[in-house]
This record gives structure tokens, sequence and C-alpha cells, in this order.
């Protein structure tokens, strides 16, 4: 069992406009991309999970030539409004770093 944030070569957060934002994780290699893939960690669930959404809110995509899976949620906040503590969505990918990878 690894952590992702030990395994990941980035683990990143943006907004995708001012209602979204999206994660990005990405390896090193093709070797460790397709290990992780091949638990099926990495799915619209667990972005659903982590971050307190519905499955079908949740935009996913593994995209195997960047060796990099995306995630994107709504923001509870929207981007800007009463409240928001981080307008560019730059620090949301925190809830990411503790899932556990079987590999």
């Amino acid at each position: 069992m690894a952590k992702l944030r030990d395994i990941a070569k980035v683990c990143k957060s943006k907004n995708a406009g001012p209602y979204e934002l999206t994660i990005d994780v990405m390896f090193e290699s093709r070797e460790l991309f397709d290990r992780v893939a091949a638990t099926k960690v990495f799915c619209a669930e667990l972005f659903a999970r982590q971050y307190n959404c519905r499955v079908d809110e949740v935009t996913f995509t593994a995209y195997p030539p960047a060796l990099a899976f995306k995630g994107t949620v709504p923001r509870r906040i929207s981007s800007g409004d009463v409240g928001d503590t981080d307008v560019y969505g730059a620090q949301q990918h925190a809830p990411m770093l503790d899932v556990d990878i079987p590999i």
C-alpha cells in the first residue's frame, strides 16, 4: 500500500471556471501509471468521496499519453464568492494526497 503523495509526480488542482475544480494526478513512468490504473482506485467514485459530491457531478478522465488521471468536481463555493478561501483553486488537491493505492 502506498500513499498517493509518495508515488505521484504531480498532484495539483485549479479552477475549471468559477464553479468547478479540476484535479490532475500524474506519474513519472508508464509502468507506475499502468500499475496504478490496474488497481481501479482512480475513478469518478473516488473523486466524489474525496470532494463530497455526487458521482454524476464528477467528470473523470484517464489520459495514458500523459500518464495522468483528471477529475473535475463542483466547487462548494464559487471562485471569488463570499467565503471563498482559494480563488484560484490551487490548494484543493490536498484530499487526494492521503489516498491509499494498493500497489
